[in-house]
């Protein structure tokens, strides 16, 4: 599994240009071969901090090399995003835990 880190601060004035983009690129990424997830937090300082699986290494840079995801990049940088910082990762571990409401005993 590839994660992708974007980490980001976006221009007071670009906020509600910035949402409606940020929902289309959402929808489309979800139409992506190797698709996993993705999912965004915004921190009480105003960075922002979206976290995106894909299966494969192929599957993200298609996804960045989307000629409407390739747009909405030149886009961030010249009118959204005061700030950014990108990192892909490959999965090393992965361990979960969900409380299924049963009692023990």
């Amino acid at each position: 599994m590839i994660v992708t880190v974007f980490r980001s601060r976006l221009r007071p004035e670009a906020r509600e240009q910035y949402l409606q983009m940020s929902a289309r690129m959402s929808e489309l990424a979800k139409t992506m071969p190797g698709y996993i997830s993705h999912k965004g937090f915004t921190a009480e300082d105003g960075e922002r901090v979206t976290i995106v699986e894909f299966e494969s290494e192929d599957g993200m840079r298609a996804w960045r090399m989307h000629p409407e995801h390739r747009e909405a990049q030149r886009k961030a940088r010249e009118l959204f995003y005061s700030e950014f910082q990108i990192q892909v990762c490959n999965l090393v571990r992965e361990a979960s835990f969900k409380r299924d409401g049963r009692k023990a005993g």
